[in-house]
Protein backbone atom coordinates (compact mmCIF):
# COMPACT_ATOMS: atom_id res chain seq x y z
CA UNK A 1 0.00 0.00 0.00
CA UNK A 2 1.24 3.41 -0.42
CA UNK A 3 0.09 6.42 1.83
CA UNK A 4 -0.52 9.18 -0.69
CA UNK A 5 -0.71 11.96 1.51
CA UNK A 6 0.73 12.07 5.44
CA UNK A 7 2.15 15.00 6.91
CA UNK A 8 5.39 13.48 8.13
CA UNK A 9 6.49 16.56 8.89
CA UNK A 10 4.11 17.35 11.63
CA UNK A 11 5.90 17.60 15.55
CA UNK A 12 3.60 15.23 16.60
CA UNK A 13 5.57 12.60 14.91
CA UNK A 14 9.41 13.21 15.80
CA UNK A 15 9.52 11.40 19.33
CA UNK A 16 8.70 8.50 17.45
CA UNK A 17 9.34 8.84 14.52
CA UNK A 18 11.53 5.12 13.44
CA UNK A 19 9.40 3.15 15.34
CA UNK A 20 6.09 4.65 13.42
CA UNK A 21 7.53 3.80 10.08
CA UNK A 22 8.83 0.33 11.17
CA UNK A 23 4.64 0.19 12.12
CA UNK A 24 4.08 0.94 8.78
CA UNK A 25 6.35 -1.41 7.18
CA UNK A 26 4.73 -4.14 8.98
CA UNK A 27 1.09 -3.04 8.19
CA UNK A 28 1.90 -3.25 4.73
CA UNK A 29 2.90 0.16 3.66
CA UNK A 30 5.54 0.34 1.21
CA UNK A 31 5.60 4.10 0.45
CA UNK A 32 4.63 7.76 1.93
CA UNK A 33 4.23 10.85 0.13
CA UNK A 34 4.11 13.96 2.06
CA UNK A 35 2.45 17.09 1.54
CA UNK A 36 3.58 20.82 0.95
CA UNK A 37 1.31 22.63 3.35
CA UNK A 38 3.63 25.58 5.48
CA UNK A 39 5.88 26.83 2.79
CA UNK A 40 8.03 27.01 6.45
CA UNK A 41 7.85 22.81 6.36
CA UNK A 42 9.19 22.06 3.10
CA UNK A 43 13.16 22.09 4.65
CA UNK A 44 11.86 19.45 7.23
CA UNK A 45 9.71 17.29 4.40
CA UNK A 46 13.08 17.77 2.11
CA UNK A 47 15.00 16.12 4.88
CA UNK A 48 12.94 13.34 5.88
CA UNK A 49 12.56 12.28 2.22
CA UNK A 50 16.34 13.07 1.54
CA UNK A 51 16.79 10.28 5.14
CA UNK A 52 14.18 7.52 3.69
CA UNK A 53 14.32 5.59 0.45
CA UNK A 54 10.55 4.47 0.83
CA UNK A 55 9.18 8.63 1.45
CA UNK A 56 8.62 11.39 -1.14
CA UNK A 57 7.01 14.88 -0.91
CA UNK A 58 5.26 17.05 -2.42
CA UNK A 59 6.18 20.93 -2.65
CA UNK A 60 3.02 23.93 -2.26
CA UNK A 61 1.50 25.67 -0.24
CA UNK A 62 -2.37 24.77 1.12
CA UNK A 63 -4.97 27.77 0.64
CA UNK A 64 -4.66 28.76 4.12
CA UNK A 65 -1.25 29.91 3.92
CA UNK A 66 -2.20 31.48 0.55
CA UNK A 67 -0.50 34.87 1.41
CA UNK A 68 3.00 32.91 1.84
CA UNK A 69 3.27 31.51 -1.66
CA UNK A 70 6.58 32.17 -3.04
CA UNK A 71 7.44 30.55 -6.35
CA UNK A 72 11.08 30.93 -6.13
CA UNK A 73 11.13 28.42 -2.74
CA UNK A 74 8.41 26.56 -4.56
CA UNK A 75 10.94 26.08 -7.75
CA UNK A 76 13.66 25.17 -5.54
CA UNK A 77 12.41 22.21 -3.98
CA UNK A 78 10.80 20.76 -7.32
CA UNK A 79 14.08 20.73 -8.46
CA UNK A 80 14.93 17.97 -5.29
CA UNK A 81 14.93 14.35 -6.96
CA UNK A 82 12.73 13.21 -3.96
CA UNK A 83 9.95 15.91 -5.01
CA UNK A 84 6.87 14.16 -7.09
CA UNK A 85 4.11 16.44 -6.73
CA UNK A 86 3.25 19.80 -6.96
CA UNK A 87 0.22 20.74 -3.68
CA UNK A 88 -1.19 20.44 -1.60
CA UNK A 89 -2.82 23.60 -3.24
CA UNK A 90 -6.73 24.44 -4.55
CA UNK A 91 -9.30 26.43 -2.80
CA UNK A 92 -11.08 25.90 1.27
CA UNK A 93 -13.77 28.47 1.68
CA UNK A 94 -14.52 26.77 5.23
CA UNK A 95 -12.75 29.78 7.30
CA UNK A 96 -13.28 33.50 4.75
CA UNK A 97 -13.39 36.53 6.76
CA UNK A 98 -16.55 38.59 7.19
CA UNK A 99 -17.71 41.45 4.82
CA UNK A 100 -18.64 40.97 0.91
CA UNK A 101 -15.20 42.95 -0.21
CA UNK A 102 -13.46 40.44 1.92
CA UNK A 103 -14.32 37.53 1.21
CA UNK A 104 -14.03 38.63 -2.69
CA UNK A 105 -10.26 39.65 -2.02
CA UNK A 106 -9.83 35.93 -0.09
CA UNK A 107 -10.85 34.01 -3.05
CA UNK A 108 -9.75 35.72 -5.74
CA UNK A 109 -6.30 35.51 -3.85
CA UNK A 110 -6.56 31.28 -3.64
CA UNK A 111 -7.83 31.62 -7.07
CA UNK A 112 -4.41 33.11 -8.51
CA UNK A 113 -2.28 30.67 -5.87
CA UNK A 114 -4.32 27.65 -6.70
CA UNK A 115 -3.67 28.61 -10.52
CA UNK A 116 0.22 29.53 -9.68
CA UNK A 117 0.64 25.69 -8.86
CA UNK A 118 -0.95 24.49 -11.81
CA UNK A 119 1.19 26.44 -13.80
CA UNK A 120 4.39 25.03 -12.29
CA UNK A 121 2.72 21.33 -12.39
CA UNK A 122 2.23 22.05 -16.08
CA UNK A 123 5.81 23.19 -16.28
CA UNK A 124 7.82 20.28 -14.43
CA UNK A 125 5.33 17.67 -15.46
CA UNK A 126 3.82 16.79 -12.22
CA UNK A 127 0.83 15.70 -10.61
CA UNK A 128 -1.07 17.67 -8.66
CA UNK A 129 -2.52 17.14 -4.73
CA UNK A 130 -5.46 19.01 -4.84
CA UNK A 131 -7.12 20.17 -1.68
CA UNK A 132 -11.16 21.17 -1.48
CA UNK A 133 -13.29 22.14 1.19
CA UNK A 134 -16.59 24.24 0.60
CA UNK A 135 -15.27 25.09 -2.77
CA UNK A 136 -16.39 22.30 -5.42
CA UNK A 137 -17.61 24.69 -8.23
CA UNK A 138 -15.30 27.38 -8.43
CA UNK A 139 -12.43 24.29 -8.29
CA UNK A 140 -14.16 22.41 -10.94
CA UNK A 141 -14.50 25.58 -12.50
CA UNK A 142 -10.49 26.16 -12.50
CA UNK A 143 -9.53 22.89 -13.31
CA UNK A 144 -11.38 22.07 -15.57
CA UNK A 145 -10.31 24.97 -17.70
CA UNK A 146 -7.03 23.38 -18.06
CA UNK A 147 -8.79 20.35 -19.71
CA UNK A 148 -6.42 16.83 -20.27
CA UNK A 149 -3.30 19.05 -19.79
CA UNK A 150 -3.39 18.53 -15.98
CA UNK A 151 -3.34 15.77 -13.87
CA UNK A 152 -3.69 14.55 -9.84
CA UNK A 153 -5.47 13.39 -6.97
CA UNK A 154 -8.15 14.92 -5.07
CA UNK A 155 -7.21 14.40 -1.63
CA UNK A 156 -9.52 13.67 1.16
CA UNK A 157 -12.62 13.55 -1.96
CA UNK A 158 -15.45 15.19 -0.88
CA UNK A 159 -18.16 13.33 -2.50
CA UNK A 160 -18.62 15.77 -4.33
CA UNK A 161 -20.47 14.16 -7.83
CA UNK A 162 -19.49 17.41 -9.56
CA UNK A 163 -16.09 16.83 -9.21
CA UNK A 164 -16.68 12.94 -10.35
CA UNK A 165 -17.06 14.64 -13.63
CA UNK A 166 -13.40 16.28 -14.09
CA UNK A 167 -10.99 14.26 -16.63
CA UNK A 168 -9.96 10.75 -16.09
CA UNK A 169 -6.70 12.33 -15.47
CA UNK A 170 -8.08 12.64 -11.80
CA UNK A 171 -7.77 10.27 -8.91
CA UNK A 172 -9.49 10.56 -5.50
CA UNK A 173 -8.11 10.55 -2.67
CA UNK A 174 -9.70 8.16 0.17
CA UNK A 175 -8.66 8.07 3.93
CA UNK A 176 -10.11 7.66 7.66
CA UNK A 177 -13.39 9.61 7.16
CA UNK A 178 -14.54 6.76 4.98
CA UNK A 179 -14.47 5.12 8.32
CA UNK A 180 -16.89 7.75 10.21
CA UNK A 181 -20.49 6.97 10.99
CA UNK A 182 -21.19 10.26 9.43
CA UNK A 183 -19.49 9.34 6.17
CA UNK A 184 -22.78 8.49 4.57
CA UNK A 185 -22.99 10.76 1.66
CA UNK A 186 -18.57 9.09 0.93
CA UNK A 187 -20.21 5.78 1.56
CA UNK A 188 -23.23 6.36 -1.23
CA UNK A 189 -20.71 8.07 -3.94
CA UNK A 190 -18.01 5.36 -3.76
CA UNK A 191 -19.03 3.21 -6.30
CA UNK A 192 -19.44 5.68 -8.60
CA UNK A 193 -15.55 6.08 -8.03
CA UNK A 194 -13.68 3.87 -11.05
CA UNK A 195 -11.51 1.94 -9.48
CA UNK A 196 -8.81 2.65 -11.39
CA UNK A 197 -8.99 5.81 -10.05
CA UNK A 198 -8.92 5.04 -6.33
CA UNK A 199 -5.96 6.04 -4.36
CA UNK A 200 -5.29 5.67 -0.47
CA UNK A 201 -3.98 7.74 2.01
CA UNK A 202 -4.36 9.37 5.83
CA UNK A 203 -3.90 12.62 6.06
CA UNK A 204 -2.25 11.79 9.30
CA UNK A 205 -2.16 13.09 11.73
CA UNK A 206 -5.71 14.13 11.37
CA UNK A 207 -8.60 12.15 10.40
CA UNK A 208 -7.94 9.01 11.73
CA UNK A 209 -9.88 6.12 11.04
CA UNK A 210 -12.27 4.19 13.01
CA UNK A 211 -11.15 2.30 15.47
CA UNK A 212 -8.79 4.73 16.50
CA UNK A 213 -10.60 8.18 16.28
CA UNK A 214 -9.54 10.35 19.04
CA UNK A 215 -5.58 9.24 18.11
CA UNK A 216 -2.68 11.00 16.28
CA UNK A 217 -3.53 8.91 13.02
CA UNK A 218 0.04 7.53 11.40
CA UNK A 219 1.03 5.65 8.07
CA UNK A 220 0.15 1.85 9.59
CA UNK A 221 -3.79 2.83 9.61
CA UNK A 222 -3.62 3.14 5.60
CA UNK A 223 -4.61 -0.25 6.31
CA UNK A 224 -8.15 0.44 8.23
CA UNK A 225 -9.14 2.47 5.02
CA UNK A 226 -8.19 -0.17 2.58
CA UNK A 227 -10.28 -2.76 5.02
CA UNK A 228 -12.93 -0.26 4.61
CA UNK A 229 -12.75 -0.22 0.64
CA UNK A 230 -12.71 -3.97 0.64
CA UNK A 231 -15.85 -4.22 2.62
CA UNK A 232 -18.17 -1.57 0.68
CA UNK A 233 -17.17 -2.48 -2.91
CA UNK A 234 -17.53 -5.90 -1.54
CA UNK A 235 -13.96 -6.61 -2.96
CA UNK A 236 -11.09 -8.53 -1.88
CA UNK A 237 -8.65 -7.06 0.18
CA UNK A 238 -5.92 -8.03 -1.73
CA UNK A 239 -7.20 -6.62 -4.80
CA UNK A 240 -8.05 -3.35 -3.12
CA UNK A 241 -4.12 -3.25 -2.62
CA UNK A 242 -3.13 -3.55 -5.81
CA UNK A 243 -5.49 -1.33 -7.43
CA UNK A 244 -4.46 1.77 -5.46
CA UNK A 245 -0.74 0.79 -5.46
CA UNK A 246 -0.77 0.63 -9.29
CA UNK A 247 -2.95 3.65 -9.12
CA UNK A 248 -0.83 5.46 -6.84
CA UNK A 249 1.87 4.68 -9.22
CA UNK A 250 0.85 5.72 -12.32
CA UNK A 251 -0.55 8.84 -11.33
CA UNK A 252 3.11 9.69 -9.07
CA UNK A 253 4.88 7.87 -11.98
CA UNK A 254 7.94 8.98 -9.92
CA UNK A 255 7.86 6.79 -7.03
CA UNK A 256 8.93 4.37 -9.70
CA UNK A 257 11.95 6.27 -11.31
CA UNK A 258 13.71 7.10 -8.63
Amino acid sequence: MIDTHIHLDDERYDADFESMMARAKAAGIEQCIIPGADIADLPKAAAISAAHEDIFFAAGVHPYHAEDFNEATLRSYLEDPKCIAVGECGLDYFRLPEGDAEIRAEKERQAEVFRAHIDLALEYDLPLIVHIRDANQDAFDILHSYGERIRGVLHCYNASKLLLGLSQNFYYGIGGVLTFKNAKQLVEVLPLIPKERLVLETDGPYLTPHPHRGERNEPAYTALVAQKISELLEMPMDAVIETTTANARSLFSHLQAR
